[in-house]
């Protein structure tokens, strides 16, 4: 089972990454913070201090077409924000 899908890098994620020590991540909505924990050590190779989840739900999407309304669904997904310990990083960038 994978649990870490992607990391989220967003502005509002990049600056609590500077400031806070946090990342934030989409995960299996099946894992919970243990096994997560555990993935970001093996993955990263660094020390998780707090692992704090929440689950999106899906939203109702609908819009208007010269064929007609379509309407569909956004998924559902499981977002975990990972506190590092102090003087631990995560570099998104490195692989690029």
């Amino acid at each position: 089972m994978s649990i870490i899908i992607k990391p989220i890098i967003t502005e509002k994620m990049s600056q609590m990454g500077e400031r806070l020590n946090r990342y934030g991540f989409v995960v299996d909505r099946r894992a919970n913070k243990l096994q997560i924990k555990q993935a970001i050590k093996e993955l990263y190779g660094v020390d998780v201090v707090e692992v704090n989840t929440m689950i999106y739900s899906g939203k109702n999407r609908s819009r208007f077409t010269k064929g007609g309304v379509i309407t569909g669904r956004s998924n559902t997904y499981k977002k975990a924000i990972v506190t590092l310990a102090k003087g631990e990083t995560i570099d998104f960038y490195s692989n690029i």
